[in-house]
C-alpha cells in the first residue's frame, strides 16, 4: 500500500477518532507494513511479518493465521502462523482442519464476513460458531476480545484468515485466566476496518508469493523437462547435466564457507546459487542442435559406414576367389593332361593359385582386423596403449591403396579418403568438423537460453552457460576469452563439467577413471592455467566429488 491514496481506509469518522498524533503514527504504520510486505518473498516470513505488525497496529497481545487450501476434494483451512506475548514459550504447529461454520476462522472464511467479538467466552445463543477452549484450558490463558477478519486477494476471493486476539489497554501487559478482563478492550470499528483493509493487502501479498513459487515451480518443471529432452538426445551422457548441477551447487556452498586465503572475497547468495544451478542443468541445452548421429557416434566409423565397408571386404574376397577360380579354369584350360608327368605339373601350378589366393584373403582379413581395431576410440590418457603407433599408420596406407572390382566393374577404393580421415582420429571419436558441430552446442545453448525473458535474478544464465568450455589462458571456446572475462560461476561448472566428463562411467570412447587421476589431470589443467586453481584445491580439499550417485575407485584399487 502507498501513501497517496491512505485516506481511503479511513471515513470521516475514523479521523475523527483519531488524534492527529496517532494518525501520522498509523500511516508511518501502515507504510512500513506495505514496505514490508513487498519486500518479503518467503511465505513462512510473510505470514509471520502480516501477523505481527496486524498485532502492532491494534495492540493485539496474539493472533493466528489460516490459509485456505482448495487441493483436496473438501477445502481446508491450514494453520500457518501463531504469536503470543503473554506464552512466548509456547510452540505452535502447522496443522489442517476443515472449514466447518462452528469455528471461528472456518465461519469467516465460508461467509466472508469479519466478527469483532467484544468476548469470546459469551457469546449470542443464536450464532453457528464457537471458540475453541482447549489452548485456554493447557496453557491457563483466557481469551477474551476477538478480531477474525477474511483475507480476500483483488477478485474478492478468500484466500486466508486472520485472526486477533486480545486487544490490550498497555502493550506491555501480560495476560493470564485471571487477568484478562482487566487488560483487554473490544476491538473497535475503525480498528476493524483498518485490520481488514490491511488483510486485503496482505492477501495480494500472498498471492504474489504464490505466483512467484508458481512461476519457479514452473521453471524447474521447464528445465527438467529440457534436461530430460537432452538426454533422450544424447542417452550416452544421461544424468550429465544433474551431476554437474550437484557438483557445482556443493562448490559453491564450499566457497561460502571459505574464510581465508583468495576465495574468502567471493560469497554467493541463494539466489546466485539458483542461478548457477540453473546454468548448470541447461549448460548443453544448445546439443538439440547438433545432429543426433554426431551426439551419438560412439566409433570412429558409423555403424552404416562399417557395414558398407565389410560388403566392400566381402566382395574384395569373393573376387579374390573369383579370380582364383577363372586362374586355375584358364590354366586348365590350356594345359590338357595327357601325360603323366604334365599333371603332375599342373598340379603344383594350380596349388600355387590357391595358396596366392589364401595368402591374398588373409592379408584382407588382417586389414580387416586392423580395421576394427583402429574404428575403437582412442583412450584420453597419457599413458594409455597407443593405436595409431607408426607401423599402424603404414598399414592403413595399405589398405587406403588397395582396390577392388565392384559390381559395376570398377576399380574402387576398399576404404575412402574420408573413411581413412576418420579412422586416423588420434583422440575420440569425432572428426575436426564434427567436433566443430559438437562444440557449437555453447552458442546454440546462448542463443536459445537469451530469448528467454528471465527476471533480475536469473538474467546471467545465458552468459553463465554461454562460457563454460572457454579456458582461463584463452585456449577455450568458442571466443577463446581469458579468466577477467569469464565469470566466476562458470569456472565453478566448468570444473564440475570437467570432473563428470573424466569420472563418468557411461562414456563410450573411454572407461572412467579412479578419482585420484581425475584429481591428477584436474591438477594439471589448473598448473597450465587452463581451470581455476583454487577451485581446484577447494573441490579437492573438501571432497565436492563426493556428493554424485556413481562411485569410483581409488588408484590403488585397480
Amino acid at each position: 500500500m502507498d501513501g497517496l491514496h491512505l485516506e481511503t481506509v479511513f471515513n470521516q469518522d475514523d479521523w475523527h477518532w483519531l488524534e492527529s498524533e496517532r494518525r501520522a503514527e498509523l500511516i508511518e504504520q501502515l507504510l512500513g507494513v506495505g514496505t514490508a510486505l513487498s519486500g518479503s518473498y518467503d511465505l513462512g516470513e510473510l505470514l509471520n511479518l502480516i501477523l505481527q505488525k496486524s498485532r502492532e497496529i491494534t495492540c493485539s497481545d496474539a493472533g493466528s493465521l489460516y490459509l485456505l487450501d482448495r487441493s483436496h476434494e473438501t477445502h481446508m483451512l491450514l494453520f500457518k502462523a501463531a504469536q503470543n506475548d503473554s506464552l512466548l514459550t509456547a510452540s505452535f504447529r502447522e496443522f489442517a482442519m476443515p472449514i466447518t461454520p462452528k469455528s471461528l476462522a472456518g465461519y469467516v472464511a465460508i461467509t466472508g464476513e469479519s466478527l469483532n467479538l467484544p468476548d469470546a467466552y459469551n457469546l449470542p445463543p443464536q450464532v453457528p460458531y464457537q471458540l475453541d477452549r482447549n489452548f485456554d484450558r493447557d496453557f491457563s490463558y483466557r481469551t477474551c476480545s476477538v478480531l477474525v477478519l477474511p483475507m480476500q486477494n483483488q477478485n474478492g476471493e478468500i484466500i486466508g484468515v486472520l485472526q486477533l486476539l486480545n486487544r490490550k489497554v498497555s502493550p506491555e501487559a501480560v495476560i493470564t485466566d485471571k487477568n484478562a478482563l482487566l487488560v483487554t478492550q473490544p476491538y473497535s470499528q475503525s480498528e476493524e476496518r483498518i485490520v481488514r483493509s490491511l488483510a486485503s493487502m496482505a492477501a495480494i501479498s500472498i498471492e504474489r508469493n504464490h505466483l512467484q513459487e508458481s512461476i519457479e515451480h514452473l521453471f524447474e518443471g521447464f528445465v527438467k523437462a529440457s534436461v530430460q529432452l537432452i538426454e533422450a538426445r544424447d542417452p550416452i551422457t544421461s544424468g550429465h547435466s544433474e551431476r554437474v548441477a550437484k557438483l557445482t551447487v556443493t562448490l559453491s556452498k564450499e566457497i561460502n564457507a571459505v574464510t581465508t586465503g583468495p576465495m574468502r572475497s567471493i560469497q554467493l547468495s541463494d539466489r546466485q546459487i539458483m542461478q548457477i544451478r540453473y546454468a548448470s542443468l541447461l549448460h548443453d541445452f544448445g546439443k538439440l542442435g547438433v545432429p543426433e548421429a554426431i551426439l551419438q557416434k560412439r566409433k570412429k566409423l558409423y555403424p552404416e559406414q562399417l557395414e558398407v565397408i565389410r560388403h566392400r571386404f566381402a566382395l574384395a574376397q569373393r573376387t579374390l576367389e573369383m579370380e582364383c577360380a577363372q586362374a586355375k579354369f584358364k590354366y586348365i584350360l590350356e594345359h590338357p593332361t595327357h601325360e603323366g608327368d604334365r599333371e603332375c605339373q599342373n598340379c603344383h601350378q594350380l596349388e600355387q593359385l590357391d595358396t596366392q589366393v589364401t595368402q591374398n584373403i588373409e592379408q584382407l582379413n588382417s586389414y580387416w582386423e586392423l580395421l576394427l581395431k583402429v574404428n575403437e576410440p582412442e583412450p584420453w590418457e597419457e599413458h594409455s596403449s597407443e593405436v595409431l603407433r607408426p607401423e599402424v599408420i603404414d598399414q592403413l596406407r595399405a589398405i587406403s591403396e588397395y582396390s577392388y572390382l565392384d559390381v559395376d566393374g570398377q576399380l574402387k577404393p576398399l576404404i575412402s579418403p574420408e573413411e581413412m580421415a576418420q579412422l586416423m582420429i588420434t583422440k575420440g571419436t569425432l572428426t575436426p568438423a564434427e567436433r566443430l558441430a559438437v562444440e557449437a552446442h555453447v552458442t546454440h545453448s546462448y542463443e536459445f537460453l537469451k530469448r528467454i525473458p528471465w527476471t533480475p535474478h536469473l538474467q546471467d544464465i545465458p552468459i553463465i552457460a554461454y562460457c563454460h568450455h572457454e579456458k582461463l589462458d584463452g585456449s577455450g571456446y568458442p571466443r577463446a576469452l581469458k579468466q577477467p572475462d569469464i565469470p566466476i560461476q562458470t569456472q565453478i561448472i566448468t570444473i564440475a563439467d570437467i570432473y563428470d566428463a573424466l569420472a563418468a562411467p557411461d562414456r563410450p570412447y573411454k572407461d572412467a577413471f579412479p578419482v585420484e587421476t581425475v584429481l591428477k589431470i584436474m591438477r594439471k589443467e589448473a598448473a597450465a592455467n587452463k581451470i581455476n586453481r583454487d577451485l581446484v584445491d577447494l573441490f579437492e580439499q573438501r571432497q565436492v566429488y563426493q556428493v554424485i550417485g556413481y562411485s569410483l575407485p581409488l588408484l590403488d584399487e585397480e
